[in-house]
């Protein structure tokens, strides 16, 4: 957490707040939070004005507006907040970066854990191969470009691999984490576990299409809250109330009524549904 629906809520959710504003104060509170430790160059970027927001994968990319364009990336990684805040208010215990505008308002950077990161590049793909993962990316189930030959393109190599661990393989697809890979595992009726040389064509169709309609889905609830995402106005999201498996560990299977059961899968715990998703 977030994933990608929950980066994108923040995204459209700073877009007519943000661009346009000029930097009046740049201040880093935990200079950790700096992938590059650029401080300095931070610092610099009172007067430039934000530009475009975009997102690729869990990244959010500012274009900032300077003599040579700059782009500053964002990843929330767990627990990291971006809040906008129409006037300044005081800090509070997690603020670690705080952006104040001409206008009085300011964006604030706040994170429990203290794990998410943050880089200033040149804009373009010289200056965001500094950015660790960003260029290794695959595509995402909701690019035009994404269908089930390019998912079948990219897992013909690990055939003996399981395919909860090909979703939340970034280099994959880019986006997905562990809320949605079970339930896109869920809804294609296919069990974690299941080696990838061993998915049918049906069901590799039928994990392609959940990617899409799933992701689109928790997009349109403004992303999945179950403690710390919020997004850049402070709202929480509401896809929660939607998941049919994920944390769900003893409750009736909404399809066939059977118990959800929770196992270990690459590492991460993952619900699913052993009669709808037979191994």
């Amino acid at each position: 957490m977030p994933e990608l629906p929950e980066v994108e809520t923040v995204r459209r959710s700073l877009e007519p707040l943000v661009p346009h504003k000029q930097i009046t104060a740049v201040e880093i509170f935990k200079p950790s939070l700096l992938a590059l430790g650029d401080e300095a160059a931070f610092a610099a970027l009172v007067g430039a004005e934000i530009g475009e927001i975009n997102r690729r994968g869990k990244y959010l990319l500012f274009s900032v507006q300077t003599a040579e364009p700059l782009c500053w990336v964002v990843h929330l990684r767990m627990t990291g907040k971006l809040l906008y805040r129409p006037q300044a208010l005081p800090l509070e215990k997690h603020d670690h970066a705080r952006l104040t505008f001409a206008d009085g308002s300011e964006l604030v950077y706040n994170d429990m854990r203290g794990f998410g990161r943050f880089w200033l590049t040149q804009d373009g793909p010289e200056g965001l191969a500094q950015v660790s993962g960003l260029n290794s990316l695959g595509l995402e189930p909701l690019d035009a470009d994404f269908s089930v030959e390019y998912w079948q393109e990219k897992i013909k190599r690990r055939p003996r691999a399981m395919v909860k661990a090909a979703l939340l393989d970034q280099t994959v697809v880019a986006g997905l984490g562990n809320i949605y890979a079970d339930e896109v595992l869920f809804q294609a009726q296919v069990h974690p576990e299941r080696p990838l040389g061993s998915l049918t064509e049906s069901e590799n169709q039928r994990l392609t299409q959940a990617m899409r309609e799933i992701l689109q889905a928790s997009i349109e609830q403004r992303g999945t809250t179950f403690r710390d995402y919020v997004d850049g106005n402070n709202e929480k999201g509401g896809y929660q109330e939607s998941l049919r498996v994920f944390q769900k560990k003893g409750q009736p299977c909404p399809n066939c009524q059977g118990e959800i059961q929770r196992i270990k899968v690459a590492g991460r715990s993952s619900y699913f549904c052993p009669h709808c998703q037979v191994k």
